[in-house]
């Protein structure tokens, strides 16, 4: 009997007592809302050991692990790469662990062990892996592996951090699938914690950029607006250190100055949807781009039916909804040509009238 089910035996019993009743209660007659939960691994740093606990069907598993199974320091990667031959692009995940292991799959990304088959290509997670769906933890591990095996074989994996990335590492739980709640219940850890510095997903979580720049492409997840490149000294590393450095300084602190407006507000990096509207011009995004020095912006946050272009393929938007778990395509990048894979990994050219996911 678990903790939830003593708890509700005791109550019985007491309101039993105090009506002069005797109660018979089978173990099997009460319910306990943990019996079908499966999640983890989650590894935690202690001083010289790490510990890994995993839920099976309700049951907390630990296990203690040698310091060195894991890595625990984690370097930021670089944030400008050249000459780059092939990148796959894919966005908005959002826990649909199946679904985007069906995309990687058949669009051969991955092997049908789920190992690294891109080879010197790079692959770009536009970030919001996190909320809604039920199987982050697992998306997680994947592109952990996937990114050692990618440098292996002289590829890379880039995981660049999405709103819904720092909205749990600040607490901010409002899409969270229930899963996690209960997860969270069962461990007695608060779920951003279970990704806190003092975790190996954590530690890694916090080494990843927010922007990048591949060949002539930026690569973030919202967009680069006007607004964030006339209120800052925009240089892609200090933004990255930036972003970095605020995820362990709590909401609270982060809105007491301008800083939270700049950085996490309607024109940041995780949060503009200024391409998408009607209110830009094409001088507009030249100008952007030309700040940038770079040729075209690639997105994810605002979704559509498909992987979009705007402004002659000066605009890319990669988010196309898998979140639903439904459907969900990628864009590649060969030789600076830009295509949609389809999930089953046709390719396909650019709709001229893309349509948004409420139309």
């Amino acid at each position: 009997m678990n903790k939830y089910s003593i708890f509700l035996f005791l109550i019985v019993i007491s309101v039993s007592s105090l009506l002069g009743q005797e109660v018979t209660i089978k173990k099997d007659s009460i319910p306990n809302p943990f019996s079908a939960l499966n999640d983890g691994p989650y590894i935690f740093i202690e001083s010289n050991k790490l510990i890994q606990k995993k839920i099976i069907n309700g049951e907390i598993l630990s296990k203690e692990l040698k310091s060195d199974a894991y890595d625990t320091i984690f370097v930021p990667d670089e944030h400008v790469y050249k000459d780059v031959q092939k990148i796959a692009v894919i966005s908005d995940v959002h826990g649909q662990y199946d679904l985007a292991i069906e995309l990687l799959k058949n669009n051969r990304i991955i092997d049908e062990n789920l190992d690294w088959n891109f080879d010197q290509g790079h692959l770009v997670l536009l970030g919001d892996v996190f909320d809604r769906g039920d199987k982050v933890n697992e998306l997680l591990w994947l592109i952990y592996k996937l990114e050692q095996q990618a440098r292996k074989g002289g590829g890379r994996v880039h995981y660049l951090l999405g709103n819904h990335e720092y909205m749990v590492l600040h607490n901010d739980l409002r899409y969270i699938h229930k899963k996690y709640r209960l997860t969270s219940r069962l461990l007695y850890v608060e779920y951003p914690k279970l990704y806190g510095n003092n975790t190996v997903l954590g530690r890694w979580l916090r080494s990843k950029h927010t922007i990048i720049k591949i060949n002539n492409s930026i690569f973030v997840h919202a967009g680069v607006s006007q607004e964030i490149l006339s209120d800052t000294d925009f240089q892609l590393d200090t933004i990255n250190e930036i972003m970095r450095g605020s995820i362990d300084i709590s909401k609270e602190e982060l809105k007491a100055t301008g800083f939270y407006k700049t950085y996490y507000g309607s024109g940041s990096l995780i949060w503009y949807r200024g391409y998408f509207e009607d209110n830009l011009t094409d001088k507009d995004i030249s100008d952007i781009l030309e700040e940038l020095d770079s040729e075209h912006i690639v997105v994810g946050h605002s979704s559509y039916k498909e992987i979009v272009q705007l402004f002659d393929q000066k605009i890319f938007g990669v988010d196309s909804s898998i979140k639903l778990g439904a459907y969900g395509e990628m864009l590649f990048i060969k030789n600076n040509k830009y295509s949609r894979r389809t999930l089953t990994g046709k390719r396909k050219k650019f709709s001229r009238t893309p349509l948004k996911m409420d139309e």
